[in-house]
């Protein structure tokens, strides 16, 4: 899977979770980096991306994101 093609796509996640037409994530995006993403929102950011990409993280994979970056990782790893 392309990798600036997953970006695009949880951009596009990213927005309708927050609803901010604004928000432009990277490899570096973290919790701090969106004014409302805390941990109600971080289940609902899961679900969706999850849902997106039809695949399902493990707990261990969703408590151990510290950034967009392991989660692209994640979905480039299972889209092989």
């Amino acid at each position: 899977m392309d990798k600036n093609n997953i970006i695009a796509r949880l951009n596009e996640v990213f927005r309708d979770v927050f609803g901010d037409d604004s928000i432009n994530v990277s490899e570096t995006t973290t919790s701090a980096d969106i004014e409302d993403w805390d941990s109600i929102e971080h289940i609902n950011l899961i679900a969706a991306v999850e849902d997106e990409f039809k695949m399902r993280f493990k707990m261990r994979e969703v408590s151990g994101m510290k950034d967009v970056g392991e989660m692209i990782a994640i979905i480039c790893e299972r889209g092989k």
